[in-house]
């Protein structure tokens, strides 16, 4: 018996999310080799590790009432001064995101928890370094732009030495969620799920 620091999240994946890791890596985060890139539906949380088998029995119902949606990451936000967090937007997808964590969070199951802050999803590449250099990733990624469709989601463990480690994938059991009629994927015109 003990505790496992756990999360779950999107994968921001290949090329994208190498290329974001790097730039967060030179940019002056320290952590950034550590954190595979990602959007966040759970943040870190502590568990008792004899509850791991109800947390994954949860989010693999969580992913079999799931549908694949498209993301579309576009320009960058900041937290400042709230917090020292600069990140990519999440331009579409942010809807699927946000009942994702909903469902994750549920107060009925394993995971249920109030976040500190209210949930917005985004990709952080800058975290508690100089304003300098948080001014120059805000700048430098204004442009930046990405494109995926969403088809799961893992989980995630932080080991000793900091660095979080994927412990199983979660896919999607339904089909592709179609944007709206006559609303642009770059408006984020998406139906969740």
């Amino acid at each position: 018996m003990g505790t496992v620091t756990i999360g779950v999240s999107i994968a921001v994946p290949e090329p994208h999310g190498s290329e974001l890791q790097q730039l967060r890596a030179g940019f002056g985060d320290a952590a950034a080799h550590g954190i595979p890139t990602h959007v966040t539906l759970l943040p870190p949380t502590e568990i008792d590790s004899d509850d791991l088998p109800a947390v994954e029995g949860h989010l693999s119902e969580v992913a079999a009432a799931g549908r694949p949606f498209p993301m579309r990451l576009a320009g960058t936000g900041t937290f400042r001064p709230l917090s020292p967090v600069v990140f990519v937007q999440v331009a579409a997808g942010a809807e699927g995101c946000a009942l994702l964590q909903q469902q994750v969070r549920d107060a009925s199951g394993p995971l249920a928890r109030e976040l500190q802050f209210p949930y917005h999803p985004h990709v952080t590449v800058a975290h508690g370094i100089d304003d300098a250099a948080m001014d120059r990733a805000y700048e430098e990624l204004a442009g930046y732009e990405a494109e995926w469709i969403c088809t799961g989601f893992a989980l995630y463990e932080q080991g000793a030495d900091g660095v979080w480690r994927k412990l199983r994938e979660y896919a999607f059991g339904g089909p592709m969620v179609p944007p709206q009629a006559g609303a642009p994927l770059e408006r984020g015109g998406l139906t969740a799920y």
